[in-house]
């Protein structure tokens, strides 16, 4: 197969080798360097968050947050079906049962509505996940964790930039994880960040994310050693990997507004097969903002795999999201789903993404929209 046009092209910013080679000639090539020190200072002046910690992915950033919420043995941890497993591993890695509950049929997110009926006196947490960026029900679910005093940990992967209400994604719970994976708006390459929310929180944060020492104390001198205080792991990422990373945050405005540009011509290109019922196009809800991580639709008219096959025929690549957890090997296995998931069931066996990447032309756009248009004829 001749791919003419793949489903993600990641961006190389200009300035990212001079700044690789900037933080080489700085002689400090670990974590929490200069560059880090920049990155974590713009995520904590965007998102308006307590602190921002840098981590080697995304996944690093859900476990540091499972750590710092206490999740262990015998909790439970209510999150979607229908996301990545990396939502699950962070706290199945604790010793927790992840409780799965159906989504909206129209944003995919987190269905608030089935929250309630799975809560049980083992639970802690509640993990919304911010698919393709749009922002879950945020005041429901903050409202029953208040009312059962549970935590709420923002899987915030799609999300940087994203806001809901005029708060960003990842703020609105007492942690927000963020990927920086290449398949993401902004990357470097592999990594992450955790967003902390609250102020009281910080300090031990900082602790678990080196490796449970109070080095990040000892570096601003108010201790004058180091020591091992607490559990923790080795989460950051290296010098090199903040350094890249910066050469995308620097241009992280102008990445999401072409990005939102591409999603709105496939929105308007496809707007005539959703009124003929032959796909259905993303719902944004008015009160959210969202960043133009992906684009997706849900094939009504023929089978998915046969649509994909179809485009993949003339050199497009376009791909599913995702194996619901519920059902899958590891699911069964650590999870459970106390209710049938038929929004989770629909989505994942109808649900296409189309190609989207940061210089991607509008013409490819037109390409593709076209060739929809043929294949669903």
């Amino acid at each position: 197969m001749n791919l003419r046009i793949p489903f993600n092209r990641p961006l190389l910013a200009a300035e990212a080798f001079r700044y690789m080679q900037e933080a080489a000639d700085g002689a400090h090539l670990s974590g929490n360097g200069p560059f880090a020190r920049r990155c974590t200072a713009w995520l904590e002046e965007r998102a308006g968050t307590s602190r921002a910690l840098l981590t080697h992915s995304g996944t690093g950033a859900l476990e540091m947050a499972a750590l710092l919420a206490g999740i262990g043995p015998g909790d439970e941890v209510i999150m979607p079906s229908f996301t990545f497993a990396s939502t699950a591993n962070a706290f199945v890695l604790r010793g927790a049962t992840p409780v799965f509950v159906d989504i909206r049929a129209d944003t995919l997110n987190l269905d608030e509505r089935a929250v309630p009926d799975a809560i049980g006196p083992r639970t802690r947490a509640i993990v919304p996940v911010h698919y393709a960026g749009v922002g879950c029900e945020m005041d429901d679910l903050l409202g029953l964790a208040r009312e059962h005093g549970l935590t709420v940990i923002e899987d915030a992967a799609q999300a940087l930039l994203a806001t809901y209400r005029g708060r960003a994604l990842g703020t609105l719970g007492q942690f927000g994880a963020i990927s920086f994976h290449e398949s993401k708006n902004i990357h470097a390459g592999e990594g992450g960040a955790l967003l902390v929310g609250r102020e009281s929180d910080v300090e031990r944060a900082e602790v678990v994310h080196e490796k449970g020492t109070d080095r990040a104390r000892f570096s601003r001198g108010e201790v004058d050693k180091y020591t091992w205080v607490d559990v923790g792991s080795s989460f950051p990422p290296s010098e090199l990997q903040a350094a890249f990373l910066w050469s995308q945050l620097e241009r992280a405005d102008r990445i999401v507004e072409e990005r939102l540009r591409l999603w709105d011509r496939y929105h308007a290109g496809l707007a005539d097969l959703e009124n003929t019922g032959k796909l259905r196009r993303p719902v944004i809800p008015a009160d959210r903002r969202h960043n133009g991580h992906l684009y997706y639709v849900l094939v009504g008219s023929m089978p998915r795999d046969r649509f994909i096959a179809a485009l993949a025929e003339v050199g497009i690549r376009a791909v599913f999201h995702y194996v619901p957890l519920h059902s899958s090997p590891a699911g069964r296995r650590y999870g459970r789903a106390p209710r049938p998931l038929p929004a989770t069931d629909d989505a994942s066996a109808r649900l296409v993404r189309l190609p989207i990447w940061s210089g991607m032309s509008m013409d490819q756009i037109d390409e593709v929209t076209a060739t929809i248009h043929r294949v669903l004829a």
